[in-house]
């Protein structure tokens, strides 16, 4: 699908696109340092911070290109939203020609961070590592159909060792109407948004980290949205047949007792027990898509349950929803467990398909840090870190809209720029020094 341009060529599209995103940037002199900066994430190159990209983009004056991109990223007071919003407006409906949005995917990614000046790093668990190390931690939102996925929004988990640093603060340029919020809130807030621009709704996915936040998918469910939701084993239910006593009769005096009660015969289980003491027959082997080698395949069981957290402040159950099990043949226990609000007449192979819609956000973030560089920002500030991430993102757009636009017999587009020579002698800063 042509932009615009001359020329029916990768770049051609590619200048096109990135044309009709810098009217998003509020004033005329950011179109030329934006439009190198996206040509620099796209451009092949081991890093993606500003002086390399500076070095590939223009390499007969990189001191002057790199004093100009540095300013657009870390300084100018353009509006990610806004430039986010036309990033949208451009590649969605190319997605939506391939098939209709299924899926709201949240999730977050650890960006490994050395130091402690760099806003939002903390010793903090990144998935990227596998572990706890010190990290800056992003929470998105990607929209999905069944053959290609686009963030459209990203933004930093600001723990609270940060969020109630006044010095600290200062010094990153964080501005001040934003506090601390968990993860799932950060979600939350996002998902909020996309509903208030009218973006077309999936059924919102999200894994164990976000899922066992009870108020997330409250606050999901109020929105009319349908969620599959990853939980912990130890997540409490009530099976079918097993309910909680009603609030205690009031006596007349003080506030009337609202809260469901538990006793001996009236108790939830934990998830983990409960999928242990299903008849065989409740399991099922599904195959939910082609693997790289092979069918991906496990076996499944769906049961109807009501969540009971919390619920001894309430006066009646929650609503019933799936409970979603994996339990591989091989395995000595279930794996995996889900919630989801998806209609009671749901089969389930489209329970599983669905939980499984969860595997385009880890391409997204795949591609988003290993070809496009979002973990190589080596400013320190909230701003220069979410023009980062913006801009990560508008060039990832031009590559998604480029595979929506192939037909699938079709040759493969390019989608990478050739790089400039470096100039002679260039080296990096920081980098070691020559023999």
């Amino acid at each position: 699908m042509d932009l615009g341009g001359s020329e029916n060529t990768s770049e051609s599209r590619f200048t096109a696109y990135v044309e009709r995103l810098a009217a998003a940037l509020g004033h005329a002199d950011r179109a030329a340092p934006f439009r190198a900066y996206c040509t620099g994430l796209m451009l092949p190159g081991e890093r993606k911070s500003v002086e390399p990209m500076a070095a590939r983009v223009e390499p007969g004056r990189v001191g002057a290109a790199h004093q100009s991109l540095h300013h657009f990223v870390a300084k100018a007071a353009w509006d990610d939203s806004a430039v986010l919003e036309a990033v949208r407006d451009l590649v969605l409906p190319a997605l939506l020609e391939c098939g209709p949005l299924r899926f709201w995917i949240i999730d977050d990614t650890g960006l490994p961070k050395k130091g402690r000046h760099s806003v939002g790093v903390a010793r903090q668990y990144c998935g990227q590592l596998g572990k706890q190390d010190n990290c800056q931690v992003a929470v998105s939102l990607s929209l999905a159909t069944d053959h290609a996925s686009l963030p459209v929004a990203l933004r930093l988990y600001l723990p609270e060792t940060w969020a109630d640093d006044a010095v600290r603060r200062a010094k990153t340029g964080i501005p001040d109407d934003v506090a601390f919020q968990t993860k799932p809130a950060i979600a939350l807030e996002q998902i909020r948004a996309a509903m208030a621009v009218g973006l077309p709704p999936g059924v919102v996915l999200m894994d164990a980290g976000y899922g066992t936040d009870t108020d997330l998918r409250a606050g999901i469910s109020a929105l009319g949205l349908a969620y599959v939701a990853g939980i912990q084993s130890s997540t409490s239910l009530w099976p079918p047949g097993v309910t909680p006593l009603p609030p205690k009769p009031w006596s007349g005096r003080g506030r009337p007792p609202k809260g469901l009660r538990r006793a001996p015969g009236h108790e939830p289980v934990s998830a983990k027990i409960l999928a242990k003491g299903l008849v065989p027959t409740a399991w099922r082997t599904v195959t939910w898509r082609e693997g790289t080698n092979a069918p991906l395949t496990s076996r499944f069981a769906a049961i109807r349950v009501h969540p009971a957290h919390r619920d001894n402040e309430r006066a009646e159950l929650r609503p019933a929803e799936w409970l979603l099990i994996e339990w591989p043949a091989d395995e000595d226990e279930p794996s995996k467990y889900w919630l989801s609000t998806l209609a009671e007449t749901a089969s389930l192979d489209d329970l599983v398909g669905t939980a499984k819609g969860r595997w385009r956000i880890e391409r997204d973030y795949l591609e988003l840090k290993q070809e496009l560089g979002l973990g190589h920002y080596e400013g320190r500030g909230w701003r220069g870190f979410h023009h980062h991430a913006t801009l990560c993102i508008a060039a990832y757009g031009f590559l998604v809209r480029e595979r929506a636009a192939i037909p699938p017999s079709a040759p493969p587009r390019p989608g990478r720029r050739k790089a400039p020579a470096l100039p002679e002698g260039y080296r990096p800063r920081g980098s070691p020094v020559a023999p």
